[in-house]
């Protein structure tokens, strides 16, 4: 048991899906995995154990932004044992070419926060994806005909932007979209010598104001789920 999380040694598989959103978490436990037990009730943080094609996967809500990912990344790892962990979660689009519905593999995150540049005594760490992880990821969505985009992603601290044609700058630089947590996952990832990778939906766009349908969601968001679970 840590401190957030109420799980005894051995509930967790090695193997995890971390989704930010704790309905989400319940979702693609009823839904991916079969015999699924919930761990972790703390917070309203759900975590599950189940197994997909006899393999033991679990999936832990980690909430929004850097620090509170962070919490459950560390704690997974450190005191659960985790080796391979997948952030599933929804993004806004930079690129007027990355429409709603789009699955993106974040090869590196840049980030607006502190939260490295204090690690850091402000230099700049390059927080990336692990390697392996991220080509199981390309394989498989290319085996099973799923179209994928593939580059850097903004962690942002900020979800409101005051002024919105912020995404602009990024935008000119590569960046494809905008999400909360990546840059901190593979930063501890990166610390602790194991592996991540965030497989990102498009939710909504920041350049064309389109908005992810409330029906389309599950269908977009269960391909976003397959290809984390094929890159374990």
């Amino acid at each position: 048991m840590s401190v957030h999380i109420e799980a005894k040694k051995g509930e967790i598989s090695e193997k995890i899906l971390l989704p930010g959103d704790p309905l989400r978490a319940k979702w693609i436990a009823e839904n991916f995995l079969e015999n699924a037990v919930c761990y972790n009730k703390v917070r309203g943080m759900f975590g599950y154990t189940g197994t997909f094609k006899g393999e033991r996967i679990s999936v832990q809500a980690t909430g929004m932004g850097i620090p509170s990912a962070l919490i459950y990344a560390t704690e997974l790892i450190t005191e659960y044992g985790a080796k391979k962990l997948i952030r599933v979660g929804s993004a806004g689009s930079y690129q007027k070419n990355l429409k709603v519905n789009d699955v993106v593999l974040a090869m590196s995150a840049s980030s607006n926060s502190s939260f490295n540049k204090a690690r850091f005594e402000y230099a700049d760490f390059a927080p990336t994806a692990d390697a392996q992880l991220f080509l199981n990821a390309v394989k498989y969505a290319k085996d099973n005909n799923i179209p994928v985009r593939s580059g850097n992603v903004l962690s942002s601290d900020v979800f409101y932007e005051e002024n919105e044609l912020t995404y602009k700058k990024w935008a000119d630089y590569g960046v494809l979209c905008v999400e909360m947590e990546s840059a901190g996952l593979y930063t501890v990832a990166a610390k602790h010598k194991v592996q991540a990778l965030s497989v990102l939906t498009i939710s909504d766009s920041l350049v064309t104001g389109e908005h992810l349908p409330a029906k389309e969601r599950e269908q977009s968001f269960s391909r976003m789920v397959d290809i984390a679970l094929g890159s374990f």
